[in-house]
This record gives C-alpha cells, sequence and structure tokens, in this order.
C-alpha cells in the first residue's frame, strides 16, 4: 500500500491564546516541529505543514526542512481554507490519502496516526474518535477531497463532510492512547504545564 501524506494545519493566529499555536513550545519542542516530526515517525510521506498567520516567525523559528511548507493567505477565513489550501497541496503532489493533524494538540502522537493507517482502505475517510466522539486526527481518501473542500467554509473542515456521509467514514478509538486535548486559551496551556 502506498505511503499517505501527512497535513499539518497551522495558520492560525491564535486570538484567544494570544499567540500562534504552531510557536508554543511543549517539553522543548514547538507544536508545529512536533506535529511534523509525529507525522513523519509514523510513516507519512511527503508532510506538508499550511501557515498563513506570522507564517515568516514560523519559518524563522522552526526547523521544517522535513516539510513542505504552504502559505494560506486566506488563512483569516478560519481552517476550512486552511484546510482546501492543504488538500490542494497535497493533491499537486501526488498523494491518494492524507493524515490531517491540527497544530494545537500536542498529545496526538505517532501511535494514533499509525492506528489510521492500518485501517486504511474501505472507508473515505477513518477518523480517531474519544468516548465514541470523532475527533482528530483524519484520514482522507482522494475520493473526498473534492466533496470536503465544498463543505470546508470557516471554521468547519471535514467534520460537515463526514456528518453528511456517515457511511463513508470509520471511527477508530483511540482512548488508551489520550491525546483529545486541544490549546486554544492561556488557561489550556497552562493546565497542560
Amino acid at each position: 500500500m502506498t505511503t499517505a501524506a501527512g497535513l499539518v494545519l497551522a495558520a492560525g493566529a491564535g486570538h484567544r491564546l494570544g499567540r500562534s499555536k504552531a510557536l508554543v513550545e511543549i517539553d522543548g519542542e514547538l507544536l508545529v516541529d512536533r506535529a511534523v516530526r509525529v507525522l513523519a515517525e509514523a510513516g507519512c510521506a511527503p508532510v506538508v505543514v499550511v501557515l498563513g498567520a506570522q507564517a515568516n516567525d514560523v519559518v524563522a523559528a522552526t526547523t521544517l526542512d522535513r516539510a513542505v511548507v504552504v502559505v494560506n493567505d486566506g488563512w483569516a477565513d478560519g481552517m476550512g481554507s486552511s484546510l482546501r489550501c492543504g488538500l490542494r497541496a497535497v493533491a499537486d503532489l501526488g498523494a491518494a490519502d492524507v493524515v490531517v493533524l491540527l497544530v494545537d494538540q500536542p498529545y496526538v502522537g505517532v501511535e494514533h496516526v499509525r492506528r489510521l493507517l492500518d485501517r486504511r482502505g474501505g472507508r473515505a475517510a477513518i477518523v480517531a474518535s474519544y468516548g465514541g466522539e470523532p475527533r482528530n486526527p483524519a484520514l482522507l481518501n482522494a475520493s473526498a477531497w473534492p466533496s470536503v473542500c465544498e463543505l470546508a467554509v470557516g471554521d468547519v473542515g471535514a467534520r460537515a463532510w463526514m456528518r453528511t456521509h456517515p457511511e463513508q467514514v470509520l471511527a477508530v478509538a483511540c482512548d488508551d492512547l489520550g491525546g483529545d486535548i486541544d490549546i486554544d486559551t492561556a488557561a489550556d496551556l497552562k493546565g497542560l504545564k
């Protein structure tokens, strides 16, 4: 089976946090570097990172030499815009599957991604679930990308497509791995440290 690409969505300004989430450091590693590492170590290739707000600062502060960096000039329109931008980039690179990882989930690790990759082959989307609720990361087959892009508007990513196509989605329990915590505010960040 061919390798899936990886896609890190890291374009937001982090308004509620007060700074770019990509530049948050946890355990000595910037979140954007961590996300790229997780996808690469899980076997995803290539890994695409979508930047937007503070893109120059992120590039200057990070070691994204293992990634293809794409800048989404429409980042302020929301996550949907960054997902569309990233899927276009991944399609241009010839990928058939992509694992989408949000930069603000520091406890999503290599095993989460491998668990999704191991289940490829029968559905257009495979999503990690926690407590029975679909969350991230998510693996999307290229067959779904055009429809996902149509529904990815504002701060809505692939979830809208998954809700309207439940028969094409496989939820894979990841409760034993943890990882469903995300960082949106300074209080969230303080709670991790």
